[in-house]
């Protein structure tokens, strides 16, 4: 009755508006024992298990949508991950045909391994069912699930990779009510240093950009899928392996000014424009500590920080107090067994940005739910158009650095909030910022916008051959004239750099209207590894909108006239704790090449 009522309240009142309605005053429908936890469902401060709460109304911003009764029904998601257990009771009723697990090489998903847990802890956060009386509730509780165990199942093989995305080899029907429109990827690499962008070198990452563009362009008589991915957990610290002391983690004696030691540039993939690029916030509205950032994100969901001292995510944990994170967390919380959790079947310690890049997934399940006939272009816009200014008064990050000269500077290597020439605002932290459902459905439900035919341009090519002067915040610049009469959505940029200490480099493109992109951050990466910079790709969506014709601006800064020191922590209890230094270079850099490809509408 409940429910009924405020469904009917809340049709009522959204069929008189054209525009985004605020929901956070409507309580979320009861049904759930779990839910009135569930801060990213709806934030009310609720310390979720930990030992304070958040910032009332930080959250995904979905209770209209929900008493619409918009749930998710008719889009199915995939979970690429470890196993997921299907037959969990508050996963079961949305499974839906074509899971596959790639130990067995058969359809039976059944949970094996450690990081089995992750994958159905994903999926819990997706589509955990509904008003079952069970348990917590999914972002998009009538939503279908398939899983695939890509990761646990240790066959990264290209056929198992293609298959788990889409490029199903039994012949699946790409069009059908059951195959996936959203496609989550929580999972990635740390990395230390530039990579390679280049087919030539590496040849299955064109094997994969073109399966899932094909993915996302051509499934669905054409109306086509996302793939969601998370942006990783580098922020504050690199893992690193070394013979002489074994694994471990860097940290920097001066928390490394403030900036990201992972930039989301450095992962190949996520410089790929057909993966969206999730990063993570917490309960209190702000940058998970954690959270990998940089111009490539898209937008930013729910991710929580670690659950302890203040609050992770509740979502489905493998069945059993034997089982999953169960047995890892002995706290007198919701692991271990709890009265509204007495089979210890969820948990509420799941983080990092494998849980914002699900709960992206489950918000784009709800739009697609609320107006099925979008395509994956809308979603994107409407998406862009409608994040929410999180942190709004966050002011980026301002690095202090010597000049060769020897003088004190200060270069803004990660700006605050800036909007752009069209309209649109970007942080590297958030992208376009915090997922807002019920703003996204509402735009979804009413939506008539035109975008133009998508296109992408091919590389334009600049030989520059300049040299990067040591500690100088001038920098060098060099320019392309680009002539494309176009709307922008992405723009990549590979670059050819010589230098000696590539961690001292700060990237910056600049468009023709003056909006600037920091695309790589300094002071990213660990120094060791690779030095200097060859096809090395970025993706900026910090242009959105923006026209292509007109001069671009790549700019690159040597900000480091001084020693860098940081020192190795180990894992293994015993180990020694050794200071690394690096003797800065004082030599110039070179500037020897760079290209630009536009990705957008005419």
């Amino acid at each position: 009755m409940i429910r009924t009522k405020l469904t009917i309240l809340a049709a009522c009142i959204a069929a008189t508006h054209s525009v985004a309605v605020s929901a956070n005053d409507y309580p979320l429908m009861p049904g759930d024992p779990l839910v009135s936890h569930q801060w990213h469902l709806q934030n009310t401060g609720q310390a979720a298990f930990s030992d304070r709460g958040g910032k009332a109304g930080e959250d995904m911003n979905l209770s209209l949508t929900h008493a619409l009764g918009i749930l998710g029904t008719g889009v199915t998601a995939a979970v690429i991950d470890g196993a997921v257990e299907l037959t969990h009771p508050d996963l079961r009723d949305n499974v839906r045909p074509g899971s596959w697990n790639f130990t067995t090489d058969t359809p039976d998903l059944i949970p094996g391994g450690p990081t089995d847990r992750h994958g159905t802890s994903v999926a819990g956060i997706i589509a955990a069912s509904a008003f079952n009386g069970i348990g917590g509730r999914g972002i998009a509780p009538r939503a279908g699930i398939v899983g695939f165990n890509l990761i646990s199942s240790g066959n990264y093989n290209t056929a198992n990779w293609l298959q788990s995305h889409g490029m199903y080899s039994d012949g699946y029907n790409k069009h059908s009510f059951d195959f996936p429109r959203i496609f989550n990827q929580s999972y990635g690499r740390t990395m230390s240093a530039p990579d390679s962008f280049d087919y030539t070198v590496d040849p299955w990452l064109k094997t994969y950009e073109d399966a899932q563009e094909e993915i996302t362009r051509t499934t669905h008589g054409g109306r086509g899928a996302l793939f969601v991915k998370s942006a990783g957990n580098g922020y504050a610290r690199q893992t690193f392996t070394d013979p002489r002391f074994g694994s471990g983690y860097l940290r920097f004696e001066n928390s490394n000014h403030g900036l990201p030691l992972q930039n989301v540039n450095l992962e190949q993939m996520d410089t790929s424009f057909w993966n969206m690029v999730v990063s993570a916030y917490n309960a209190d509205g702000q940058l998970s500590s954690y959270s990998t950032v940089g111009s490539a994100v898209f937008v930013s969901a729910t991710g929580g920080q670690y659950g302890v001292y203040t609050p992770a995510m509740i979502t489905t944990d493998l069945t059993g107090c034997d089982a999953g994170y169960n047995p890892a967390y002995g706290r007198n919380d919701l692991h271990g067994g709890h009265p509204l959790d007495p089979n210890c079947d969820y948990g509420a310690r799941f983080n990092g940005t494998s849980s914002a890049a699900p709960s992206a997934a489950g918000a784009i399940a709800l739009i697609m739910s609320a107006n099925p006939a979008l395509s994956w272009q809308d979603v994107r816009h409407i998406l862009a158009s409608t994040a929410r200014q999180i942190d709004p008064d966050n002011a980026g990050v301002a690095l202090s650095f010597e000049t060769a000269q020897g003088d004190t500077v200060s270069y803004q290597a990660i700006d605050a909030w800036q909007t752009n020439a069209a309209g649109y605002a970007f942080h590297n932290f958030y992208g376009f910022g915090a997922v807002d459902v019920d703003a996204a459905v509402n735009m979804a439900r009413f939506y008539d916008e035109q975008l133009g035919q998508f296109t992408q341009t091919d590389r334009f090519t600049v030989t520059a051959n300049s040299a990067i002067p040591d500690g100088d915040i001038n920098g060098v610049s060099s320019t392309y004239q680009s002539t494309e009469a176009m709307t922008v959505d992405a723009i990549q940029v590979r670059v050819n750099i010589d230098h000696t200490s590539t961690r001292d480099l700060a990237i910056e493109l600049i468009s023709p209207s003056g909006t600037r992109s920091v695309i790589m951050t300094p002071r990213t990466g660990t120094i060791l590894g690779q030095n200097g910079m060859e096809n090395t790709q970025m993706l900026t969506h910090h242009f959105y909108g923006e026209q292509a014709q007109g001069e671009w601006t790549l700019r690159v800064i040597d900000t480091a006239a001084q020693d860098e020191f940081y020192v190795f922590d180990p894992r293994a209890a015993g180990a020694p704790n050794i200071n690394m230094v690096h003797r800065n270079n004082s030599e110039n850099g070179l500037l020897k090449s760079w290209d630009i490809r536009f990705i957008g509408r005419k």
